[in-house]
């Protein structure tokens, strides 16, 4: 309710003079009576009404932000693409290495783990204010999918991010000048791209799905 807005009070007034007998009582009861349920249906009415517009309000910014984060999913995806590109082909660096005892100098290396990630003010916005109580339950749920979804990837690719540091860290800070690893450490570093490389096969999952709940619900809700 907004606080500039006074709450309305149902305001009953005692009669002005004493009931005459037994059917002027009841009149005037009967006619308290009819008051009362006139004044709570009209403040029903104004409560329903305020939690609709709440909820068309919640739904509305909901799906403005839902189509603002599906225009960033292509580049997205191709990113997540070009990545694991990467990964095969620093596997084939090393295992080149292996083979042959001597680092190609001419290859260069590269690993990257980016995280994306997705707006959800107006879905913290719903819950807090309890808007999505006030809505169809499939609506409500079509939502919840959606922002489940996208914290599921969000919390996947940190998780990636964070491992890949982990790992890679000490072989991501070596110098032209530093000498090659030695072969047991390249095997390592092979294995260790590899889990990486599962990770980035999970997120793209993710990301499949989400992607297609994006599809699909815009399809459903065109702007």
């Amino acid at each position: 309710m907004n606080p500039d807005e006074v709450p309305a009070v149902l305001d009953v007034h005692p009669p002005h003079h004493a009931p005459s007998g037994a059917r002027d009582f009841f009149l005037h009861l009967f006619t308290i009576t009819i008051g009362l349920l006139i004044a709570l249906s009209l403040e029903g009415l104004v409560e329903w009404q305020h939690h609709k517009h709440l909820a068309h309000d919640a739904a509305t910014s909901m799906r403005n932000e839902i189509a603002s984060n599906a225009k960033g999913m292509p580049d997205t995806i191709a990113d997540v693409k070009k990545r694991q590109d990467e990964l095969s082909h620093d596997i084939d660096v090393l295992k080149q290495y292996i083979r042959t005892k001597k680092f190609p100098k001419t290859e260069h290396m590269s690993i990257g783990f980016g995280v994306r990630t997705f707006d959800a003010v107006s879905w913290r916005t719903a819950q807090s204010t309890n808007a999505l109580a006030y809505m169809p339950y499939d609506e409500a749920e079509e939502f919840s999918g959606i922002y489940n979804q996208q914290e599921l990837l969000f919390q996947s690719e940190q998780v990636g991010a964070r491992d890949a540091m982990i790992a890679l860290g000490p072989f991501l800070s070596m110098k032209e000048s530093d000498p090659d690893p030695t072969l047991e450490q390249a095997q390592g570093i092979i294995d260790k791209i590899g889990v990486l490389q599962g990770q980035l096969l999970l997120i793209s999952s993710y990301m499949s799905a989400l992607n297609t709940q994006y599809t699909e619900f815009l399809k459903k809700h065109p702007h």
